[in-house]
């Protein structure tokens, strides 16, 4: 089988990313370790039947990704997971587990401690053998994920460097003391923040519009960033209804919808086929299916299918983003949050021409900016920013502050 060419951030990478793969059963452990070496940007480094074993072995096979199991003997998965974390404070971990509603929870636990992300593995070793889905999602995330992990130390290389030079250039422009006096001691300059490069998206005016529904959109790091989200948009939230795709399997969506419900301080479920949106509510786009959303008569009610894939996705972005303009026209708030691919960028832009908002998480606070980048560079977003100024700017609209 020919390769698979993950989607790939900006930039080579020249070496290639470090895998560690830790699963109890040897014919996963080795399928894993095939699909992985048959990619040019990726090399296993390792390979365990437990934590133990990888926690044991993390400083010395030194992997920029490890690809962890949940249930095996000795020391599981969750219980691994911050000690590697520990070993190595910058190490990409991504939780590979069937969907059991356990598992899921466990899933969702990890991120929560730190890792990065998770894949969906299929019941029983020929089901993964003959997933091309579960390949293609484990490969693409490795290869995202480990590109930027291999990126952020660089970057913070580069920042010191430039610091350092800007140092030792105040110095040498300083004049030299007299003999016998007390040398001024310089104050370390302190690093600037960030800016966020607007130069290569352009921003759209916000329109007077005033939203009647917000419609969510995240992949990647999203149950992280949409629990932060929502503690700034719950209390805000209780004249309109919240629809939201989460790129997740079944199972998944419904406790996500659970943990929501406590960030919100508000009633979270996956959306049901029919059933009538209300105000104050977070409608959760169930996994497995699309979620849309129609007038009927008087009334907004969900709908859901089984169609096809988008964007790969299933339950996608942009078949609920389209609904929801062609259900409330110019009232549409758009937002997209942190996640691979490009899954939102037509409905980010239907919305926008609609008459409606759109804002999208900056590159800085995403675990990937994949999803909120393709936004930005639609030029359709009125606004890019940080996970905590976004969530409160959503609820400042909400409230109808001023933009």
């Amino acid at each position: 089988m020919a390769p698979l060419h993950a989607t790939a951030m900006t930039g080579p990478v020249t070496d290639p990313i470090r895998v560690m793969v830790v699963d109890d059963s040897v014919v996963i452990r080795g399928l894993i370790g095939r699909w992985i070496d048959e990619e040019r940007s990726l090399a296993v480094v390792a390979s365990h039947r437990n934590g133990r074993l990888a926690v044991d072995d993390v400083k010395r096979a030194n992997p920029d990704v490890v690809v962890l199991d949940i249930e095996m003997p000795d020391m599981d998965g969750l219980t691994a997971l911050p000690l590697l974390l520990k070993q190595k404070p910058n190490l990409v971990v991504i939780i590979a587990s069937t969907l059991s509603r356990r598992n899921a929870e466990i899933s969702l636990k990890a991120l929560s401690l730190g890792a990065a992300d998770y894949v969906p593995k299929p019941e029983g070793n020929s089901q993964v053998t003959t997933s091309a889905e579960f390949r293609r999602e484990l490969i693409e995330k490795v290869t995202n994920l480990g590109e930027r992990a291999k990126r952020r130390p660089a970057r913070a290389m580069s920042a010191t460097v430039a610091m350092q030079t800007r140092t030792a250039q105040q110095a040498s422009a300083q004049p030299a003391a007299p003999a016998g006096a007390t040398p001024i001691r310089m104050r370390q300059p302190v690093e600037a923040p960030a800016v966020r490069n607007k130069s290569a998206f352009t921003l759209k005016s916000y329109s007077a519009s005033r939203p009647r529904v917000l419609c969510v959109g995240s992949s990647t790091g999203g149950p992280q960033a949409l629990n932060a989200f929502f503690g700034h948009v719950g209390s805000s939230m209780g004249n309109i209804p919240v629809l939201l795709t989460q790129h997740m399997p079944p199972t998944f969506t419904a406790i996500l919808a659970e943990h929501l419900t406590k960030a919100a301080g508000r009633p979270a479920a996956e959306g049901q086929d029919g059933e009538v949106v209300r105000p104050g509510r977070i409608y959760v786009a169930p996994g497995g299916k699309h979620m849309t959303v129609a007038k009927t008569g008087t009334e907004m009610v969900i709908r859901l299918n089984d169609g096809p894939p988008v964007n790969f996705c299933k339950p996608a972005v942009d078949p609920l983003f389209q609904s929801a303009v062609e259900a409330y026209g110019s009232a549409v708030l758009g937002v997209i949050l942190t996640g691979m691919g490009a899954d939102g960028a037509k409905g980010v832009t239907q919305i926008a021409q609609a008459g409606g908002n759109c804002l999208a998480q900056d590159e800085e606070t995403s675990v990937v900016w994949g999803m909120p980048g393709a936004a930005a560079h639609t030029g359709m977003c009125a606004d890019v920013l940080p996970l905590d100024e976004l969530g409160r700017k959503v609820a400042r609209i909400l409230m109808g502050g001023r933009l």
